[in-house]
């Protein structure tokens, strides 16, 4: 299997076999129809061994006329044979001969289209999301995406689950399928000129190896990775991830929260749903002027300065670095 067959854009479902099945029946029926005509007219024609024309040798003559083959043991010797054979088979042969090759001609045509649509993508995707591993994890990182404005069309999915690649082209996702530790499986992805990288595996030690590969590939994208267990966290810092999640973490904490603090633990489900209710989000320091004076319909909960929160002492004095990544809460 070539790189290229790697790669699985998201098309229009349709039902193949059903669409050869009513083919098939089609050129069938053309065939009976003819059988039909030329039993009825069975005294026009003339068979070489001499006896009369049943069912079985109109059928014989039917298949052998529509398909041009011709042997020449039936022939038609009337004038109404010979004005049926006109007027009615030969329109049922150049139908069962254009039935023949539309059906050829599509299945190249298709291929051709599918070649030329992976082309054009190829050309024009660029600072991309790849999400590596889309079970349900992945799933719900591409669905928060898009609820956040993200295109469909700038998101890449990489499993080497076939169920899993049916899934997220239905969802409108271009796909790959292959395993996300490998270099060509990613160069199918586009991972060098992607601007985000998303690791979600199903086991921790596939995520530090799609890590070590995608920053290798990749030194500039932003690399979220995602661990079950805490002592394989900092192997996913080493690997390159610029973010790491503690997954089992904090699904314990939103359960202990929900135990405990029922209301915010509701706050906190509605911050993390994109598109509706609350929502955090990052602002470029360039639109505030003042810490104090927030953009309208914002609220300041963090300064992130070289990957640490800033003490709320510095937030008071008003002190913005270029760099800063400031979170604020606002109304989605």
């Amino acid at each position: 299997m070539s790189f290229t067959d790697l790669v699985r854009l998201p098309k229009r479902e349709r039902a193949p076999l059903s669409s050869v099945g009513r083919r098939v029946g089609f050129a069938c029926a053309l065939v009976l129809f003819v059988a039909v005509v030329v039993l009825l007219g069975r005294d026009g024609y003339v068979d070489i061994t001499d006896n009369s024309i049943g069912m079985l040798d109109a059928l014989y003559y039917a298949s052998v006329t529509v398909t041009t083959t011709g042997y020449g043991d039936i022939t038609a010797v009337s004038d109404g044979a010979r004005l049926a054979t006109i007027l009615l088979i030969t329109p049922a042969r150049i139908l069962f001969l254009i039935l023949v090759v539309s059906t050829t001609v599509e299945v190249l045509t298709e291929q051709s289209r599918e070649l030329l649509a992976e082309r054009k993508w190829r050309q024009r995707v660029n600072n991309h999301t790849v999400i590596c591993g889309f079970g349900a994890t992945g799933q719900a990182v591409a669905r928060d995406l898009v609820a956040r404005g993200m295109s469909a069309e700038n998101i890449v999915v990489v499993d080497n689950e076939a169920s899993s690649i049916a899934e997220a082209n239905r969802l409108g996702f271009v796909a790959v399928e292959g395993d996300a530790t490998r270099n060509e499986t990613l160069e199918q992805a586009g991972i060098t000129r992607a601007a985000s990288i998303v690791v979600a595996p199903n086991r921790d030690d596939t995520a530090v190896l799609i890590t070590l590969t995608a920053r290798e590939m990749n030194t500039t994208a932003s690399i979220v990775a995602a661990g079950k267990e805490k002592e394989n966290l900092h192997l996913l810092r080493q690997g390159g991830a610029t973010e790491v999640i503690d997954a089992t973490a904090a699904v314990g904490r939103m359960l202990g929260m929900g135990t405990h603090a029922p209301a915010a633990g509701l706050v906190l489900e509605d911050l993390l749903g994109a598109g509706v209710g609350l929502e955090l989000v990052e602002i470029d320091p360039a639109d505030v002027d003042d810490i104090p004076q927030m953009p309208e319909g914002t609220t300041l909960v963090a300064i992130v300065r070289d990957g640490e929160r800033v003490s709320q002492a510095d937030v008071d004095q008003g002190n913005i670095a270029p760099n800063d990544r400031i979170v604020v809460l606002r109304e989605s």
